[in-house]
């Protein structure tokens, strides 16, 4: 796949192509990298969400909003939208990068979409950075409900145990591997009542534990 590939499959023309190849650059390639408009395409992307969300939902608390944002925005949803697009096929990466399988590490496929996206508002501004956002997002914003994405797994799972006058669960981490600046995290949900052990790896902690929550409450409500 090449950069146009990806202009293809946002629906962007580019003037300025360098804007797309640098977005497309991991730091371990070299410079320039993407590293300032990852940096740049969050705060847009933050920025149009919040639009979206805020007229698609007149009546919805200011908790409530920040909640679904934040589900729409995170790394896990970028990561998908950005195999969605190929961007793991068109990433330059540095040699060792490709070797430890940098091009499907959810991290770097994320910060290369918010990259992207700085890359279309620099390239021809917010009104374009904001359609493309609104187009890759629609199948998603298509089906959201208020209420659906209000509480994290942690959270959701905490209260079907309490509902059911059972044990909280225990976290714990079984594994860190990778450089510091690109760790990934392995991590244990552990349920005493009934008997019930999950897993759920991350580039964070946190990230880890909530997809560990995650597997557990899919194995309690199959």
């Amino acid at each position: 796949m090449t950069p146009q590939t990806i202009a293809d499959g946002i629906g962007h023309c580019f003037a300025d192509s360098a804007l797309l190849r640098t977005a497309l650059t991991h730091r371990s390639f070299g410079t320039p990298n993407n590293e300032r408009l990852e940096f740049l395409g969050d705060g847009v992307l933050d920025c149009v969400i919040a639009a979206i969300l805020y007229a698609r939902f007149p009546d919805l608390p200011e908790g409530d909003l920040s909640r679904l944002r934040a589900n729409l925005v995170r790394q896990e949803t970028l990561h998908g939208l950005a195999i969605g697009l190929g961007i793991g096929q068109t990433l330059r990466l540095g040699e060792g990068e490709l070797k430890s399988g940098g091009a499907a590490r959810p991290s770097i496929l994320a910060d290369a979409l918010e990259a992207v996206f700085g890359a279309v508002y620099l390239d021809a501004g917010f009104g374009a950075a904001s359609e493309v956002i609104a187009r890759l997002y629609a199948p998603l914003l298509a089906g959201l409900k208020p209420g659906q994405f209000q509480k994290d797994a942690k959270t959701r799972l905490q209260e079907l145990l309490q509902s059911r006058k059972k044990p909280l669960p225990r976290y714990v981490l079984l594994e860190t591997s990778g450089a510091a600046h690109e760790q990934s995290f392995v991590v244990a949900c552990e349920i005493d009542q009934p008997a019930l052990r999950s897993q759920g790896c991350g580039s964070s902690r946190r990230i880890a534990e909530q997809n560990a929550a995650e597997a557990a409450l899919k194995a309690l409500n199959p």
